[in-house]
């Protein structure tokens, strides 16, 4: 009778990161959401099942009125579904009081938005070191905490400048700081390039891509920018408040477009 061999400790890791790659941190179960619009019933999403795991970068995709907004709200716990189940980390978003769910959202999830949504009467350590504050830091440890990742989106030079002093480019750099603030299991990123030209949206993309692999933090971006493709290692297509479908990075047909200035 033969025996198993042992596993060599390199083995063991492996598995351990294949298995922690495939946790599910959100998890959507028949997800739908109808809005009423006077006597019309207008069906956002119509039963959206989907698995998004811990480490990877996923882009939802759609033309307008897709749903793809709809869902990042769900999935982000700014809306609640008219039926179905919404889970992050397993816990059941809908049976959040208001008090549990402003905490899910300040420990657990990080937001960047198109307009970056940046305090304009506080200065990029203030705006990326507020969430520290709600969640309990000292000052101290706030401003260590948040220079060191104005030090990483590359502002540490420019913490005590104010959103109207900064371009376009330099103050969503802020907000992915601020995003990453609590050390977050997912970072929501909506239109996260809208606002930029071409060679900032490619900084970012890239900078959002580092982010993600240095930190092993899930980010979940809605967008209509084709560029995220070559980044994402998983793309959901909605159409009509449905998934139409998913495909992997390799399976994508991707168009590398040059950006000014670049050799």
């Amino acid at each position: 009778m033969s025996e198993d061999k042992p596993q060599s400790t390199a083995e063991v890791v492996e598995k351990i990161v294949e298995a922690e790659e495939q946790r599910t941190v959100v998890r959507t179960q028949d997800v739908k959401k109808i809005y009423q619009m006077g006597e019309v019933e207008v069906h956002a999403l119509r039963g959206v099942d989907l698995e998004i795991y811990a480490g990877e970068y996923l882009s939802i995709m759609g033309p307008s009125g897709s749903g793809k907004s709809t869902l990042f709200n769900m999935v982000g716990g700014l809306d609640k579904p008219s039926d179905g189940k919404v889970y992050i980390d397993e816990v059941d978003v809908a049976q959040l009081d208001a008090y549990e769910l402003a905490w899910l959202r300040c420990r657990k999830i990080g937001y960047i938005f198109q307009s970056f949504n940046l305090i304009p009467v506080m200065t990029a350590l203030e705006n990326v070191t507020l969430p520290m504050v709600f969640a309990g830091l000292t000052s101290d440890e706030s401003r260590e905490k948040g220079m060191e990742l104005l030090s990483k989106v590359g502002l540490a030079d420019r913490h005590s400048h104010k959103p109207f002093e900064l371009s376009g480019g330099q103050q969503q750099r802020v907000a992915v700081a601020r995003a990453l603030a609590n050390d977050p299991t997912v970072v929501l990123a909506d239109e996260p390039t809208g606002n930029l030209d071409l060679k900032t949206g490619t900084e970012i993309i890239e900078l959002l891509r580092s982010m993600n692999e240095t930190s092993g933090v899930t980010i979940i971006s809605a967008t209509h920018d084709h560029k995220m493709l070559s980044v994402s290692d998983r793309v959901v297509w909605i159409k009509d408040g449905r998934v139409d479908h998913i495909a992997n990075r390799d399976e994508l047909d991707i168009e590398v477009t040059q950006v000014e200035g670049e050799e």
